[in-house]
């Protein structure tokens, strides 16, 4: 396909979903960063291998991929011109969200009470490296929390018809990003040890 061909709209609209695309490509740059630096420092003398994995870690993976599984079916809800099923659809992901982070928050309670703080004195290299990389995508959340509220705002603006899901488009490649990024993390941290 020629990227020069189309209506200037689709032009535009190719160009927001390239720059979608090396913003995830970035995103995913930090976190190769953060999990490099992991795997390096396995190799240090403090290194804890006794921690338990949270198992409030555990749940979210299927919380997140739920929220996965509901923002995709909202283009087909608005597709087929079911705006109700669509609505719900879209409330259904933002609550999975904000479970998501709750979960977090009790995996960290989970580690902080197996004795291991992610500063100071009582702190060690697993844990705070765990909290660093859970923090850094717990904020990728925070942003896919309000790229959701921008999507339910503009799905009640009734900005979403069939064949103009721009928006809903690039808010949904952005969830399934962060959502696939739990899943790597999960996967790195519960097997990486």
């Amino acid at each position: 396909m020629d990227l020069t061909q189309g209506t200037t709209q689709e032009k535009i609209n190719r160009s927001k979903k390239t720059m979608m695309w090396f913003a995830m490509v970035s995103m995913a740059m930090v976190f190769a960063g953060l999990t490099s630096a992991y795997v390096v420092s396995k190799a240090r003398k403090d290194w804890v291998t006794d921690l338990v994995f949270p198992q409030p870690f555990i749940y979210s993976i299927f919380v997140i991929l739920a929220s996965s599984v509901t923002l995709y079916m909202v283009k087909k809800a608005i597709e087929k011109n079911n705006r109700g099923v669509a609505t719900g659809l879209l409330l259904s992901t933002l609550a999975l969200g904000i479970l998501f982070i709750v979960l977090q928050f009790e995996g960290f309670k989970d580690i902080i009470n197996q004795g291991y703080h992610f500063t100071g004195p009582t702190s060690n290299i697993v844990s705070t490296f765990m909290f660093i990389i859970v923090v850094t995508h717990l904020a990728h959340i925070v942003g896919g929390i309000m790229v959701l509220i921008v999507l339910i705002y503009n799905h009640f603006k009734q900005k979403y018809k069939t064949g103009q899901t721009l928006g809903l488009e690039l808010g949904a490649m952005y969830w399934h990003f962060v959502d696939f990024l739990w899943v790597y993390l999960f996967l790195f941290l519960y097997f990486i040890k």
